[in-house]
């Protein structure tokens, strides 16, 4: 039998046919994207055509790497090397880059943010600002050395010559561009003396231009307290900054025209205007106020001022006589309280009642002395026992009555368990003290 393989030995086999094969290293493969669920990290999915279909496994680094969204049915082209699982013994492409099949990668991830951009608001017609009518200072965003900020000059130079322009060099194209569009937005908006900003270059391929279409760039410019005036690229050119911008311009010429929509001429006249409307709104309010003037200076109420108090002294009689009925009924209620009052205390006995209360007095104080009399004798009687029953214990009495006192050192001696042959002891009588040796001790 040794002439048959084991499963795990054949799909070794195969698997190291797999990883040597110069052909299977890295494959050029194109398909369409299939059963694409995205997870939170490696991303696995089939690729297939009319014909077959084949599993693809894309790393997290790389599936980060993407400037662009994989969907459902989507055609790529993808670079990568087959390899061989061994548990199941199916094969698929460990894919290492990816772009789209037909439209490059830009194109697609330019229409996918712009889709997820307009479903944020971003672009919402509701969030542009007016522009101001009379600017004194413009910002710019733009590169110190391109024509862009030269067009903007001459422009503004030659429209409005008072208007200062506020250049915030920087850099337009390739890496960390777009960082620095974002850094100079927030740099102008943090000034007070500005009052408009343009953000611009000139043309180019849509690599160029990318740094405008950053997402980060957009919510600089979505979030933007100034109003921003979009001259990225030519005519045809369009990028996701000209969609949130507050107004997109096709060159930095009409860009300063924009932003200064007024001549020093249109000024002038616009001045004139407004004060040829003002000094006739004046004169019209002057003559409406002569003419009221008038008016009351000829009414009844000037000709006979007492009507405008007569009827005030109507009101005051009324108030005076309602005042002085007021208080005659609050005297007559306050007198009848005061009768009743009277009368309650006529009613009442005072000699009685306090005859009542000075005998109910002298009980009560004869009851008092008797009872601390009773007190003080019961504390007396109490306090004699208590000094006869001390004084009972008193051992200078006991002695007086011909009882005597042992002492052994300074402990007095009540039983002959406490004392051995040869102790000294002191014995305490009325008269004296006597000193003696136990020559022996009975119990």
């Amino acid at each position: 039998m040794s002439e048959y393989l084991s499963v795990s030995h054949l799909t070794k086999y195969l698997k190291l046919k797999f990883d040597r094969d110069p052909y299977l290293e890295r494959v050029y493969l194109t398909g369409e994207v299939s059963n694409f669920r995205k997870r939170p990290t490696h991303q696995y999915f089939s690729l297939k055509d009319d014909k077959a279909v084949i599993q693809a496994t894309m790393w997290a680094g790389v599936f980060k790497s993407l400037k662009f969204e994989i969907e459902e049915g989507m055609k790529l082209n993808v670079i990568g090397r087959i390899q061989l699982y061994e548990p199941n013994g199916s094969y698929s492409i460990l894919i290492e880059k990816a772009e789209p099949d037909g439209v490059g990668a830009l194109a697609v991830q330019f229409e996918q943010l712009k889709k997820k951009l307009t479903a944020a608001g971003y672009f919402d017609q509701k969030h542009k600002q007016q522009l101001p009518q009379f600017v004194k200072k413009i910002g710019v965003v733009t590169s110190q050395s391109g024509a862009v900020i030269r067009d903007i000059i001459t422009t503004v130079q030659r429209r409005f010559p008072g208007v200062e322009i506020l250049l915030f060099p920087t850099k337009v194209q390739g890496p960390g561009s777009a960082e620095e569009i974002v850094d100079n937005i927030k740099k102008a908006n943090l000034r007070s003396d500005l009052d408009i900003l343009i953000i611009g270059r000139g043309g180019g391929s849509i690599e160029d231009l990318w740094s405008f279409n950053e997402e980060i760039v957009v919510e600089a410019i979505f979030e933007s307290r100034l109003p921003i005036i979009s001259s990225v690229g030519h005519e045809t050119d369009t990028t996701l900054s000209d969609f949130a911008a507050d107004q997109r311009v096709a060159t930095p010429t009409a860009a300063a025209e924009l932003a200064t929509p007024v001549t020093k001429a249109d000024v002038y006249q616009y001045l004139n205007e407004r004060q040829t409307r003002l000094y006739n709104i004046m004169m019209q309010q002057l003559k409406i106020k002569k003419d009221r003037l008038n008016q009351l200076a000829g009414s009844v109420i000037f000709r006979q001022p007492e009507r405008l108090y007569d009827s005030y002294l109507q009101k005051l009689d009324k108030l005076t006589n309602q005042m002085a009925n007021l208080f005659k009924e609050s005297y007559r209620q306050k007198e009848h309280q005061t009768h009743l009052l009277v009368n309650r205390l006529v009613a009442i006995d005072l000699l009685k009642r306090i005859k009542t209360f000075q005998d109910y007095i002298e009980q009560t104080n004869r009851l008092l002395s008797h009872q601390i009399t009773t007190h003080y004798q019961q504390k007396l009687t109490r306090f004699e026992k208590s000094q006869e029953a001390l004084l009972s214990l008193d051992t200078s009495r006991i002695v007086a009555r011909g009882y005597a006192i042992v002492h052994k050192g300074n402990q007095v001696i009540g039983s002959v368990e406490k004392i051995v042959k040869g102790d000294s002891l002191d014995i305490n009588m009325r008269d004296g003290q006597i000193e003696v040796e136990v020559k022996n001790v009975k119990k």
